[in-house]
C-alpha cells in the first residue's frame, strides 16, 4: 500500500456549485425540506454538492487545517478536500477504508473493514498496522473510529451485511501502543458511528437497527461503565431499521446522528431539537468549522451551518 500523493495532480476534481436537487435520487431523505433548527441551521438552507460521480462514500473528517478527507470503499479510495475546492486522491488501495480520524500527531488512523484492521497513515504516508485480532481471532469489518485526548482509539466492528446470528459485533478501545484492543461492549446489536462528548468523559454509540443510541461512562484508563440508554431516534418507520450511521458534534455539545430520516440533531442532554437533509456520514470541517460535510453513496456535500465544529481534531 502506497501514498498516492504524487499522483494527486493528476487526479483532481473541480468543485461544482451545483444545487443539491440535481442528486435527491443520492438518499430519499436528501428530498425532505429543512425548516431550520435556531442555533444549528438557518431556515430553507439546502445541502449543496460539491461532487458527484463516486460509489460508496463513507468517513469523512476535517483535518488540523480545515480541510477534508473522506472515504471511497469502491474503488478503495481517500480522498482530501483542499481550501481551494479541489477533490484530489489522497491515497489508494485503503483496505477498503470507512472511519477516518486523526492524531495530535497528524497521522491518520482508518478502519479498514474490507482488509479487517484499524490502519495508520504517518504524515508521509507510510501505512501500518495498528490492530487486526482480538483474543487471538481477526477483527470481523471495522467501521468506525475516535481518537481520545490520550490517542487511544474507540472503534465499532459490527460486521459487513447481512447480519448472521452468532457473529460478533463489538465496540472496542485500543489503548495507545498496544496491539490488542480491549472489548467494551458486545450488547449492541449493530454498532455503528461513535463519538465523544466534548470532556471526552462519556463514549456515545448508534445502533444501525435500533433507534437508541447507548452511553458509557469513560474511565482513566480508557474502559468504560455505565451503559445506558441516551437519546431515541425519532420517527423511524416501524417497518424499517433506524438506518442510524455517522455521528457528529459540535461546540455547544449538540449530538447529530445520521438516519434512514434524515440527519437527527440532539442536545447535549438527549433532547431532540430537529431534523436535516440526510446523508450517510458527516463531519464538520472549513477554516472555522461551521461546514458541515455530508456523505451520501455517490455524493459529497456541504451546508453551510449556524453552529460550528468542536475545538478538538477531527469530530
Amino acid at each position: 500500500m502506497t501514498s498516492s500523493r504524487s499522483r494527486s495532480s493528476a487526479a483532481i476534481l473541480r468543485f461544482s456549485r451545483l444545487p443539491v436537487l440535481v442528486v435527491l435520487l443520492t438518499s430519499p431523505a436528501l428530498a425532505q425540506t429543512s425548516p431550520g433548527i435556531p442555533g444549528v441551521l438557518a431556515p430553507g438552507v439546502l445541502p449543496e454538492l460539491v461532487q458527484g460521480g463516486f460509489t460508496a462514500l463513507e468517513g469523512p473528517v476535517s483535518a488540523a487545517d480545515g480541510t477534508v478527507y473522506f472515504s471511497d470503499r469502491m474503488p478503495d479510495r481517500t480522498y482530501h478536500l483542499g481550501l481551494d475546492g479541489k477533490i484530489t486522491v489522497y491515497q489508494e488501495n485503503t483496505g477498503a477504508a470507512n472511519g477516518l480520524a486523526f492524531t495530535r500527531d497528524g497521522d491518520m488512523v482508518r478502519a479498514e473493514g474490507g482488509a479487517k484492521r484499524i490502519g495508520k497513515v504517518t504524515r508521509d504516508g507510510k501505512v501500518s498496522v495498528l490492530t487486526d485480532s482480538y483474543n487471538g481471532k481477526p477483527l470481523v469489518s471495522p467501521n468506525d473510529l475516535i481518537v481520545d485526548a490520550k490517542g487511544g482509539i474507540y472503534f465499532t466492528d459490527p460486521g459487513p451485511r447481512p447480519i448472521m446470528p452468532g457473529r460478533p459485533s463489538n465496540v472496542y478501545y485500543l489503548p495507545v501502543g498496544a496491539k490488542e484492543p480491549i472489548l467494551i461492549d458486545d450488547q449492541n446489536p449493530r454498532p455503528n458511528g461513535l463519538t465523544l462528548t466534548l470532556d471526552g468523559r462519556t463514549l456515545l454509540v448508534d445502533n444501525t437497527v435500533g433507534p437508541v443510541v447507548f452511553a458509557f461512562d469513560v474511565q482513566n484508563d480508557g474502559t468504560v461503565k455505565n451503559r445506558r440508554p441516551f437519546l431515541q431516534l425519532q420517527d423511524i418507520p416501524a417497518d424499517k431499521e433506524s438506518g442510524a450511521d455517522g455521528m457528529a458534534i459540535d461546540r455547544e455539545g449538540r449530538i447529530y446522528v445520521t438516519s434512514v430520516v434524515g440527519i437527527q440533531v440532539f442536545g447535549s442532554t438527549g433532547k431532540y431539537l430537529g431534523r436535516l437533509r440526510g446523508a450517510r456520514n458527516l463531519a464538520f470541517g472549513g477554516p472555522d468549522k461551521r461546514t458541515l460535510y455530508l456523505t451520501a453513496a455517490d455524493g459529497f456535500f456541504r451546508v453551510k451551518m449556524l453552529s460550528q465544529g468542536p475545538e478538538r481534531l477531527g469530530k
